[in-house]
């Protein structure tokens, strides 16, 4: 059970594993791009392409049909991989050995929809993946194996994701293999826990009165590729994909003190651009005008003017 491409990297590695996949269940189609066509789940692509039946249901919950369903499969295991739906008690108790869940954490840090992306945007040093055993909880459930690693200073949440989707498809092949020999360890998890809600676009938006230089580069790299954090210039939004925290080598400002957050310090096609924030000073790498396709600093400024103590709202 899964959706995204994160997903479709564990089903991928069973499917390599040689183990036997009596049924796939994932997110309806969704439209998308200008002319809202359905577009099928990374999972249900990989699904299709090797023949493996397909489920869809709208809801997970209260719906007795697919309920049904599963029980008529007897699986030995559910593997759930961010399938994006609860599931119930009753799909949970269906199988022999469990359900069995990958999360891009190490529980019980980040518990919820949005792990990986909020440990880059606490500009957290370390993460990992965990597999567990689940129960009715979000995330809540008896831990099985961890694999820890190290978040690079410059990693997006799109490169992380990519990197764990990895990991979290090796160590559930793992997990299974221990379940299999009746071997896997069982944690509990304590409730020392953090939590890892939905982002909004609210979030997005760059408050340079209280962000330091720092929290504005994880904010960056956290929302990069999702959204992209985002200002505005005389009334036009302008995204920032990639930023970095200046260093005294890379600019020396008088009386900075005395400077409102948020102003273009210095503007200039080979330099690029340096903004003061409430702590240190931002250097715009990436960035993107309304309307327009991302670019690097210099080629943006080439052909768009921001001007020397501009401030960006």
């Amino acid at each position: 059970m899964g959706t995204p491409d994160f997903a479709q990297a564990s089903l991928s590695a069973l499917y390599d594993a040689k183990y036997d996949i009596i049924g796939v269940v994932t997110n309806p189609d969704k439209p998308k791009g200008r002319g809202m066509k359905l577009i099928a789940s990374p999972v249900k692509e990989f699904a299709m392409e090797k023949g493996l039946k397909i489920y869809q249901p709208n809801k997970i919950k209260n719906n007795e049909e697919i309920i049904e369903e599963i029980k008529k499969l007897n699986p030995d295991v559910i593997c759930v991989v961010a399938y994006g739906k609860i599931l119930p008690k009753e799909i949970i108790s269906i199988p022999k050995l469990g359900c069995i869940n990958v999360h891009g954490s190490l529980l019980p840090q980040y518990r919820g929809a949005a792990p990986i992306q909020w440990a880059v945007l606490n500009g957290d040093k370390k993460t990992g993946v965990t597999t567990m055993y689940m129960d009715e909880g979000m995330d809540t459930g008896d831990m099985i194996l961890k694999q820890e690693v190290d978040i690079g200073e410059e990693e997006t949440t799109g490169e992380l994701w990519e990197r764990l989707a990895k990991i979290g498809a090796n160590l559930l092949v793992e997990t299974l293999k221990q379940i299999e020999k009746g071997i896997a360890p069982r944690q509990k998890q304590g409730e020392d826990f953090s939590l890892a809600p939905m982002l909004n676009k609210e979030m997005a938006k760059i408050n340079w009165s209280t962000k330091t230089a720092q929290e504005i580069k994880n904010l960056v790299r956290g929302l990069n590729p999702i959204m992209g954090a985002y200002t505005f210039l005389n009334g036009k939004k302008i995204k920032f994909w990639k930023v970095d925290v200046a260093t005294e080598d890379d600019i020396m400002v008088e009386n900075l003190n005395f400077i409102r957050n948020g102003t273009v310090l210095v503007s200039d096609v080979r330099d690029g651009i340096f903004v003061k924030t409430k702590e240190g000073i931002l250097k715009v790498l990436e960035i993107q005008g309304e309307n327009a396709r991302k670019m690097t600093i210099q080629e943006y400024l080439r052909g768009n003017s921001i001007q020397e103590f501009d401030v960006f709202e």
